[in-house]
């Protein structure tokens, strides 16, 4: 175990910004941190509980970690307590309109923004229920940013509503930006900032839950168990070891993913536009072709960013690619719908190509996505007609939805917005 004393210079001690700053750090390590104040004891991945320990100025903070990667983690956690500085900032108080609000968004955001002392975030959320849309858009008049997420409509049209409002800034909550038309918001002259990584384990896990509930037919299983029906009819589900998982797109998600299917016994291959020779000088997958992927993978997880346009990764799941894979396929995606052809899908569906199909994404679901339709009348046959097939499982683009991924996003998105008010650099939170 390593450990060190970090004296609290600031003069509002340990407050929103550092914990989470802090907290950031330690989920990227495997070894457990705690941070101790005042005779308290904090987990390090706990924002609110490192806040919790209200660590004042002049007062010591000990610094506890314990793990294989402890050096490097005490290394990490150093600089982040050495960065905290106070800077000249643009403006301020930042005024920022953050748009699709839920309950938990208020939880993880409010604590970071609140507090408008030195070195802090200063800034100022206004929230919204409604997602960004043409109608929505003038809400952000008068705001510096605006906050927004996967289902947030975010279009030239957009756009340009948000430039007359005196917007400058769009922070994404998320990794992705197809839903952002980055070259009107360049001819604005606005900012996109986007969250690069959060957790990708949450998402990775994720879509091996929901392969295998679709797999071995929990959700036929559940609802059976509970109207007394305990018959084994229709819940044939198959082993994954041995088999051959196919992983498309070799990012942080997927490099999770790939782990997770080794630990399953599986051999894995991979399909990446830009491959990265370290997995393979590890041992985690071979690298093949896109179409020998198709062709050899029992199991095919996506990971892909979606890019529209030629040699693009829109619809790269269309019947072409449909016929090239094996009878009883199974296929998962958490990345994006637009990967996946709906309509070739459902095919392929009803010719019984599939043995199991799970989505936590699709196309069509910008309407129905964290909204409560119980009580409406369908508006959209494309959940209806995908909902109709046994083997499938779909959920409702959950698939970052941790305590840990959730403070990750918080905590990384009004760091962006703490860059652009001081000018510091973005790095990969960049989308240009």
């Amino acid at each position: 175990m390593k450990s060190f004393n970090y004296v609290v210079e600031n003069i509002l001690g340990i407050h929103a910004r550092p914990a989470a700053l802090l907290a950031q750090a330690c989920v990227e390590f495997k070894s457990v941190t705690t941070f101790e104040c005042n005779g308290n004891v904090a987990a390090g991945n706990n924002v609110l509980q490192i806040m919790g320990l209200h660590a004042r100025k002049g007062q010591t903070l000990v610094v506890n970690v314990d793990g294989a990667d402890e050096d490097a983690c005490v290394e990490k956690l150093q600089e982040v307590l050495g960065s905290l500085k106070p800077k000249d900032k643009k403006v301020g108080i930042l005024k920022v309109a953050f748009f699709g609000t839920k309950d938990y968004d208020r939880i993880f955001f409010s604590e970071l923004s609140r507090e408008k002392g030195e070195d802090t975030y200063n800034t100022d959320i206004k929230y919204f229920k409604s997602r960004l849309t043409t109608e929505s858009a003038q809400l952000a008049k008068g705001f510096d940013a605006v906050c927004i997420f996967v289902n947030d409509e975010c279009g030239r049209d957009v756009v340009q509503i948000l430039n007359e409002c005196g917007v400058k800034l769009i922070l994404l909550r998320c990794a992705g930006f197809n839903n952002v038309d980055l070259v009107a918001a360049k001819e604005c002259g606005m900012t996109v900032l986007r969250v690069p990584a959060y957790s990708p384990y949450a998402v990775a896990e994720h879509a091996m839950t929901i392969l295998q509930a679709a797999n071995r037919r929990i959700h036929k299983a559940y609802n059976k168990n509970r109207d007394n029906n305990f018959d084994l009819s229709g819940l044939l589900g198959m082993d994954l070891h041995n088999k051959v998982a196919g992983i498309v797109g070799t990012g942080r998600i997927g490099q999770c993913m790939a782990s997770i299917c080794k630990g399953f016994g599986m051999t894995v291959i991979g399909w990446d536009a830009f491959p990265n020779q370290s997995l393979v000088d590890q041992g985690l997958l071979t690298y093949v072709s896109k179409d020998e992927l198709f062709e050899k993978a029992d199991l095919i997880s996506l990971h892909a960013p979606l890019i529209m346009g030629e040699k693009g990764t829109y619809h790269m799941i269309d019947a072409e690619a449909i016929d090239k894979m094996k009878d009883d396929v199974m296929l998962v995606n958490t990345a994006r719908g637009g990967l996946i052809d709906t309509e070739a899908l459902i095919a392929a569906l009803k010719a019984g190509k599939f043995h199991a199909v799970a989505l936590d994404v699709y196309e069509g679901e910008d309407e129905n996505v964290y909204t409560d339709h119980s009580s409406d009348r369908l508006q959209t046959s494309i959940t209806g007609r995908l909902m109709m097939f046994p083997q499938l499982v779909l959920t409702s683009h959950q698939a970052f939805f941790t305590r840990e991924a959730l403070q990750a996003i918080a905590a990384v998105t009004m760091e962006n917005a703490r860059n652009f008010n001081e000018g510091n650099p973005y790095g990969p939170a960049e989308v240009k």
